[in-house]
């Protein structure tokens, strides 16, 4: 693991050159000599305070101001979602400004291991918390208005038997965002707040979540490294690396330079926030994946399951890209962020068309980036920044030796777009789903992809016979549903949403 966050530069030093917000801000809390993110090597690393605090200068971005989980991406340690409703608007309101605010965390804060506090927190709401909280403006997006469960259909779940009940309908008015290096400091800060809010508010449902433990910290729990594509942020990301995407800051961020959606004035800074709760059947997908070995001379029974997977997702569980070392892993590449997205789905003597012999067409990371495939230079319309962790615990032994799902565990998937339309659910219903892209006959995204419980025909999985289809009968990712919300900027909430 390596740590390149400052550990010494002061929160008020950092905000010389930015902007003010114009809100109270609470005292930073005792110093932490920690970080309470993760960083394993294969991840970017990001950006130190004063690397930040220069790109964002030039790019008038004003990382003080944007909530801190929304550019940082895959590298919480320990997080709870606490969804909860509106009780009483006009006593929430003042709390929101006296609570809740002054402990919200900025971008700038997270940066610096000195101003991180013992736990983070940010919010963000739904449109019918908004319309509680009497903000009536429209802030250009129709399936954020129309909520999650409206969408269910479109996102390919079956119906809404197999969601959280909680999460179907529009009665979830909000989601607080608590992360730290250890539940215990979650718990306490849960409880503070709850104490401080009183009856305002109303929790609905909440999900613990953590980072897998040891070795597997970053893994999802596929076994699957996870988050090393986010793209570049220009204005946060100091040095993007070899093949990682660079996206304007209003591909995330509403109102800035690449959203072209009129907005809200008060509405700049902030975006969207897409929440779904995906159970992971994990000892089904081995035994899948156990039964149906590529068949190869040189490879063993093992290393032949090991391969499908990995063709599944387009990358074996190091993050070493398939289309860079397509039939065995390579740790020392998946572990190099300046190498393991250092691809475009091209080979020198191999057509882009037709060459599955190094990535299937229908592969995960594939579907979901497609590179080259829709031609050069890469579109960035539809990137979205990915925050999610793994829930639930490791896989029992129990578990293991029968196949069989026992205790629910899967993937708190959070995405931040500045829309939703051309974001997470583009990729889901256009992408993911779509058993004709990237070419006719592709099949659906063999992880994600969702036909509303339909079997799914696959092909390309076998590199020896790429047209061999693969039927999977099993979705071994479930939604359980989720809700779309609005997290604002920081002074969004101080003039806004409070008054």
């Amino acid at each position: 693991m390596r740590f390149s966050i400052s550990a010494v530069v002061l929160f008020a030093s950092l905000s010389s050159t930015l902007a003010t917000p114009k809100h109270k801000r609470g005292a930073v809390k005792p110093r932490r000599t920690r970080s309470l993110l993760i960083n394993p090597d294969a991840f970017p690393d990001l950006p130190t305070a004063q690397e930040a605090s220069a790109v964002a200068a030039d790019a008038g971005l004003n990382l003080d101001d944007i909530q801190g989980d929304v550019l940082i991406g895959m590298k919480k340690n320990r997080e709870l979602f606490y969804f909860f409703t509106i009780a009483n608007a006009a006593d929430f309101k003042p709390k929101l400004s006296g609570s809740i605010l002054p402990l919200i965390t900025s971008t700038t804060q997270l940066l610096d291991v000195s101003t991180q506090p013992e736990t983070a927190l940010n919010i963000a709401f739904s449109q019918t918390g908004l319309t509680a909280l009497n903000v009536t403006d429209s802030l250009g997006d129709s399936l954020f208005s129309g909520g999650q469960f409206k969408d269910l259909a479109n996102l390919g779940d079956p119906s809404a038997t197999q969601w959280v009940p909680e999460f179907a309908g529009t009665g979830i008015h909000g989601v607080l965002l608590f992360a730290s290096d250890t539940d215990d400091h979650i718990n306490t800060a849960v409880t503070n707040l709850e104490s401080a809010l009183g009856d305002s508010i109303t929790k609905v449902y909440s999900l613990q979540a953590g980072a897998r433990p040891g070795a597997e910290a970053g893994h999802e729990h596929f076994g699957f490294l996870d988050g090393i594509s986010n793209p570049a942020v220009t204005g946060f990301t100091a040095n993007p690396m070899a093949g990682q995407a660079v996206v304007a800051p209003g591909t995330i961020l509403l109102s800035e330079t690449g959203d072209a959606t009129t907005r809200p004035s008060w509405a700049k800074d902030g975006t969207f926030l897409a929440f779904r709760q995906l159970k992971q059947l994990v000892p089904e997908f081995n035994a899948f994946l156990t039964a149906n070995p590529i068949v190869d001379g040189n490879l063993t029974a093992e290393q032949g399951s090991d391969l499908l997977g990995a063709r599944m997702v387009g990358r074996w569980k190091s993050g070493a890209p398939v289309d860079l070392s397509p039939l065995v892993d390579d740790p020392a590449l998946g572990a190099d962020p300046t190498r393991n997205n250092n691809f475009t789905f091209t080979h020198s003597g191999f057509t882009l068309s037709s060459d599955q012999t190094h990535c299937p067409f229908s592969a995960h990371i594939r579907k979901t980036r497609p590179r080259s495939d829709l031609g050069t230079p890469e579109d960035a319309a539809h990137h979205i920044m990915r925050a999610g962790i793994p829930y639930g615990p490791e896989v029992s032994d129990s578990e293991a030796s029968s196949g069989t799902t026992s205790t629910e565990r899967g993937l708190a998937f959070v995405a931040y777009q500045s829309s939703l339309a051309n974001g997470f659910h583009f990729l889901q219903q256009i992408w993911a789903n779509n058993a004709n892209f990237v070419h006719a006959g592709t099949g659906a995204d063999p992880i994600i992809g969702a036909l509303a419980g339909a079997q799914r025909v696959v092909g390309g999985l076998d590199p020896t016979n790429s047209a061999k289809t693969t039927t999977l009968t099993t979705d071994f990712v479930v939604s359980r549903g989720g809700e779309y919300f609005f997290a604002p900027s920081l002074s969004a909430i101080a003039s806004k949403l409070s008054v």
